[in-house]
């Protein structure tokens, strides 16, 4: 980690351009961290925050058009980051300060020990994320990320990575796609969960991120009739907490 919260259980790492924060603070009066969702047994992805002209604005125009806002309460000092409600207890965050000023440069207090701003591994950055959906919901979800926040499907032939089902929206900015999977037709579960199921990290270099990974600890899938490290992507294993990623060849744009 880079950073500890001033005043919570809260951790935020940081390599290149991305952020992530693991909490593992329960406040039961408050609802978790500024309205986050209560802990779990297992880790989850518990919010996601998507970068914005005007915070302030870009919350009260998604709420004028339908989507459930976040009370939050925050303690003395603290930042308020709006919030809208997304799939399943996940949260969505605007956030308009990352420039010269971060939301971090507040709450969170530096590790002196370490490297502020590390260099990223292998040219890793954001992607994309893939989401969990129930049966016949797919044009619901395709309709909640077009118009609160302009996300346009791709073509069906346009696939990125080793794990091409579902569909694909791309951000307004073409830097953040968001794929959309439902279960299969034959799926034992009559009622899926639906929720944020892992990340995907852009690369420049596919196995060269896997080289670099693999030398940390980290397992990719490698199946003779299935999922294996190509060129275009790779799949992580799930750790022992359940928790995996993925990787997608794509040159970072600023």
């Amino acid at each position: 980690p880079v950073a500890r919260h001033r005043s919570r259980e809260v951790l935020l790492y940081r390599q290149g351009g991305m952020n992530v924060i693991i909490n593992a603070h329960q406040d039961v009066a408050e609802g978790g961290l500024n309205g986050a969702p209560p802990l779990t047994e297992r880790p989850v992805i518990a919010a996601v925050a998507f970068r914005v002209r005007d915070a302030a604005a870009a919350w009260d125009k998604a709420c004028d058009l339908g989507a459930w806002p976040v009370p939050t309460q925050v303690a003395v000092m603290e930042l308020n980051i709006p919030a809208i409600h997304g799939v399943g207890g996940s949260r969505i965050y605007f956030v308009d300060r990352w420039r010269e000023f971060s939301i971090y440069d507040v709450d969170f207090v530096p590790i002196p020990t370490v490297q502020a701003q590390p260099p990223a591994l292998a040219g890793l950055h954001w992607f994309g994320v893939v989401q969990y959906i129930g049966f016949e919901r797919m044009a619901d979800w395709v309709a909640f990320y077009g118009e609160l926040f302009g996300f346009a499907e791709l073509p069906s032939s346009q696939t990125f990575g080793v794990m091409t089902q579902g569909r694909i929206l791309a951000s307004p900015c073409g830097t953040l796609y968001w794929q959309l999977i439902e279960p299969s037709p034959d799926a034992i579960d009559a009622d899926p969960q639906e929720l944020l199921n892992r990340v995907a990290f852009g690369t420049p270099d596919v196995r060269g991120a896997v080289t670099a990974l693999r030398e940390r600890g980290v397992e990719f899938v490698e199946s003779s009739v299935g999922v294996h490290t190509e060129d275009r992507g790779a799949l992580s294993c799930d750790d022992h907490l359940g928790v995996s990623f993925e990787l997608v060849r794509h040159e970072e744009r600023t």
